[in-house]
């Protein structure tokens, strides 16, 4: 399958050891940056290879290569733009998160992507971790019975050299804050696992230590299910001095699960009513990760390819995109009203922020 890449920068990685390893053909990269290009390919051993092409405008990319797969890993704020781009021109997407930064242009991938019959994937691949994917089983299962309450809690830390290295980061137009850009991963598995369907939010959001942002750098809210469950957000990059965790909580009237690591990539707690033998070997599981990032983006790219190969839908669909985005920029507005915001969200961007700090 022809695959071409948009935006080189940090995350690109992921995406090109991705591409390998379901050997794709990558056709070609685009960046705007010609450095950016080079170091990636050279980073995985492709510098010399002459067949991939070397791209800084992703329109003239996308007509002469003519890819079936493409992924976007641009600043966040062109995310749509593109995807809107390539989806007009037939070829598939893989959507770095958020899949968009307003509710309108959300909406009109997943329209046109319906009308042109192209397959579209919100990159969340931490629904392919290993732990994720066990606590789903037992989810779909039954074995939780009904659902209580639970929490994500994404306490990470990004100091001013994060931000330095690209100027787009922490501004409303290109990036959003912590919620949008670091803790958008644990926000789509929490709404993902307790259901779907949100009642009300009632969010707070605070710049306390990045004063060169726009956006947030903590965010805290109260998510009510339609379910009759309830749920906790809390998201940071204000932890000192690194990384502590990024940890999901589902409280069951059968059964606790909390999984937990820097990126929800180990299970430290799993008990169960009807616990089996089998459930020994998920006490205590641990999957190595190289970066924050897991290892979901093979699964992920692999399940795509399958998707377009056998004409279903991708396993992270463009409506699982637009319903994180829905909840980060419900819990924005929350914090602009000053009040609880009732579900489906209306037209709102992350760009009905500037000012808020």
């Amino acid at each position: 399958m022809k695959y071409a890449l948009i935006g080189c920068g940090r995350i690109a990685t992921n995406h090109i050891k991705a591409a390998v390893n379901n050997q794709l053909e990558i056709a070609a990269v685009c960046d705007v940056q010609k450095e950016h290009m080079e170091t990636l390919l050279e980073k995985h051993g492709l510098q010399a290879d002459a067949s991939i092409k070397r791209y800084m405008d992703y329109k003239t990319m996308i007509e002469e290569v003519k890819p079936e797969l493409v992924s976007i890993a641009t600043e966040s704020g062109i995310h749509a733009e593109i995807a809107i781009f390539c989806i007009n021109h037939g070829v598939h997407v893989i959507i770095e998160k958020p899949m968009a930064m307003s509710m309108a242009d959300a909406n009109e991938i997943i329209r046109l992507s319906e009308e042109k019959k192209v397959k579209v994937s919100a990159c969340h691949q931490n629904r392919f971790n290993i732990a994720i994917q066990e606590m789903r089983q037992a989810l779909e299962a039954g074995r939780f019975g009904k659902l209580s309450h639970g929490s994500i809690h994404v306490r990470w830390n990004r100091n001013q050299n994060y931000y330095t290295q690209a100027p787009w980061r922490g501004t409303w137009a290109q990036d959003g804050g912590a919620l949008m850009n670091q803790c958008i991963h644990g926000i789509d598995l929490l709404r993902w696992t307790f259901g779907g369907e949100i009642e009300e939010v009632y969010g707070q959001t605070r710049q306390q230590f990045h004063d060169y942002l726009e956006a947030e750098d903590v965010g805290m809210a109260v998510v009510k299910f339609k379910n009759g469950a309830i749920a906790t957000i809390e998201g940071t990059t204000n932890v000192y001095p690194k990384n502590l965790e990024e940890t999901l909580y589902i409280f069951g009237e059968k059964g606790t699960v909390k999984i937990g690591g820097t990126s929800t990539n180990n299970i430290d707690v799993w008990d169960f009513a009807d616990e089996t033998e089998a459930d020994t070997k998920n006490k205590g599981l641990e999957e190595a990760t190289s970066n924050v990032y897991g290892n979901g983006h093979t699964s992920l790219f692999a399940d795509v390819v399958d998707a377009i190969q056998t004409d279903r839908k991708p396993y992270v669909d463009a409506y699982a995109g637009r319903d994180a985005l829905e909840l980060v920029l419900a819990i924005y507005k929350s914090q602009k009203e000053r009040k609880a915001v009732k579900l489906p969200l209306g037209e709102f961007a992350s760009t009905d922020m500037r000012g808020e700090f």
